[in-house]
């Protein structure tokens, strides 16, 4: 069980972002997020946008970074993984 980041390198509002995702569930994601005070706001069915900023506080509280294609690969084993169809049907 971990709770992986990617590289910040996703454009949006004004600054660069990465996801934060669990490879086992979605609560030990949600106690992460808690307990780094990222807000419930920034969840999307399967991983948290969090700030460039953040990126180095995150990986000090145990985040482990990861390549993109290695985050979607574990969240996919997981069978954590919302797909884009998925999303456009939500």
């Amino acid at each position: 069980m971990a709770i992986l980041i990617d590289q910040p390198s996703w454009l949006a509002h004004g600054t660069v972002w990465s996801h934060l995702v669990s490879d086992s569930n979605l609560d030990e994601l949600h106690a992460f997020a808690i307990a780094a005070d990222i807000p419930r706001r920034g969840f999307d069915l399967d991983h948290y946008d969090v700030p460039e900023a953040r990126y180095a506080d995150l990986v000090a509280a145990g985040a482990l970074p990861v390549s993109f294609r290695e985050m979607i690969v574990r969240l996919r084993s997981s069978g954590l993984r919302v797909s884009a169809r998925e999303r456009r049907g939500r």
